[in-house]
């Protein structure tokens, strides 16, 4: 098998762990492709990359890889999809800390659950993503997020109107903070911070949920992901700021926005006994409450 693995570092506390990985693909003549800065992290470590393919970019990773292993938290997730774009190559996500939304496998099940992927004991979950299309050329070779698209005002004191369509038809101008619009996916992340529903993964939505807005009675608002939705910015200053997931930009006030679906999907790789509802309650301690 061809394994691809990507993390922005691990502590040392993770490096019994980490042998562990090494020693698992190592025994099933695996052929591991890592992240070059991890792999230079790991090879300072003391541990043995004279047999390991490296990359940096989407450009030079192998495009036949059967898995891609993400370690560390949900952001790190994040990244790991920049790597793996419209491939569709499996992710595992490997929490090195706390459970984890996408990085959703504990320190202590990693070995259980690569058996498990070797078993095909797991499903393919499908999730979504928001590809961004803008008025003007900006500096971006992935315009897409799994999460969310954010704009945000670039003032602390200032708000932002943002006038909003879906098809081309007048929702809305938001006086606020901010906007975000999230994918199924995202809508644990900051959408659930501003108020937003939790949205299973399969569903076919969008969630438009505005960042303390200026009007108490808009609320967050599911739509139909095959919509597009199209903004414009109106501020008292000249630049904003829009993120695709945790990669940031800044914008002249002139420039006009559209989301809608990507045309992919990115694959994530479910263990039995790591569902989505299972996360969940672990991750929200919805079980913490004394009478379940």
């Amino acid at each position: 098998m061809e394994i691809g693995i990507y993390s922005r570092s691990i502590q040392k506390e993770f490096f019994p762990k980490m042998k562990e990985i090494l020693d698992f693909f190592d025994e099933r003549s695996a052929k591991l492709h890592i992240h070059s800065a991890f792999a230079s992290q790991l090879r300072q470590a003391g541990f043995d990359m004279n047999n390991v393919s490296e990359f940096d970019h989407y450009d030079n990773m192998n495009p036949e890889l059967n898995m891609m292993i993400s370690i560390g938290g949900d952001g790190t997730f994040l990244e790991t999809v920049t790597f793996i774009r419209n491939r569709n190559i499996p992710i595992l996500g490997i929490n090195s800390g706390r459970l984890g939304f996408l990085a959703d496998i504990a320190p202590k099940n990693i070995i259980e659950a690569l058996n498990d992927v070797f078993n095909q004991k797991f499903t393919i979950e499908n999730r979504s993503l928001i590809t961004l299309e803008t008025s003007e050329a900006f500096d971006c070779d992935f315009p897409f997020a799994l999460n969310d698209f954010t704009i945000r005002k670039n003032d602390q004191a200032t708000l932002i109107k943002i006038h909003t369509w879906v098809n081309g038809e007048f929702l809305n101008t938001y006086w606020a903070d901010g906007l975000i619009i999230s994918t199924p996916t995202g809508s644990t992340a900051y959408s659930m911070s501003v108020g937003g529903p939790i949205v299973v993964p399969e569903t076919n939505n969008f969630i438009i949920s505005p960042i303390a807005s200026h009007n108490l009675t808009v609320r967050p608002l599911v739509v139909n992901a095959d919509h597009k939705i199209t903004f414009h910015v109106e501020s008292r200053t000249e630049t904003h700021v829009a993120s695709l997931d945790a990669r940031t930009y800044f914008f002249n006030k002139t420039m006009k926005f559209s989301v809608k679906k990507a045309p992919f999907f990115i694959k994530i790789i479910k263990i039995e006994g790591h569902s989505y509802f299972s996360t969940i309650r672990n991750k929200l301690m919805w079980g913490i409450d004394k009478r379940n």
